[in-house]
């Protein structure tokens, strides 16, 4: 059952980033960095935070700093530090699919009570942590 909710969500998003010619692990980066205060975040933190793999970070990266999304470069603090920020064109792209995307994914939550979200929210949060514990002892992790 979650292999093919997994899969139907994954089409959804697909379609809707097909039409702007972006993945959805471009996106998935994107957002992580929206949702960083400053916009700012390291590729290892992006790694966890959208569970892709650190080898497919590099050419995500580049994909995006190529058509001006993001930018990367070295930390101020740290200069061995390499840091990947948001630009105000990635905001804006952001920010233009987000409203599009939220309707229907209230409604795949149509019927929920509120309990039951929690609950939900709650499961699919400790089913994510076992994953990455069981990565992690398979020395699998990303």
């Amino acid at each position: 059952m979650m292999l093919l909710i997994a899969e139907r969500l994954q089409a959804e998003l697909e379609h809707k980033l097909r039409p702007h010619k972006l993945n959805d692990s471009e996106f998935r980066t994107l957002i992580a960095l929206f949702a960083h205060p400053d916009g700012t975040s390291t590729p290892g933190e992006v790694c966890l935070f959208t569970s892709l793999g650190v080898t497919n970070m590099t050419r995500i990266a580049n994909a995006l700093v190529k058509r001006g999304l993001i930018t990367r470069g070295p930390s101020e603090e740290d200069r061995r530090r390499v840091v990947m920020k948001i630009t105000p064109a990635g905001k804006r792209f952001v920010q233009k699919m987000l409203p599009s995307m939220l309707p229907r994914l209230k409604l795949l939550f149509d019927g929920f009570t509120n309990s039951e979200r929690s609950t939900l929210n709650r499961l699919l949060r400790k089913l994510a942590n076992n994953l990455s514990q069981l990565e992690h002892a398979a020395g699998d992790s990303p």
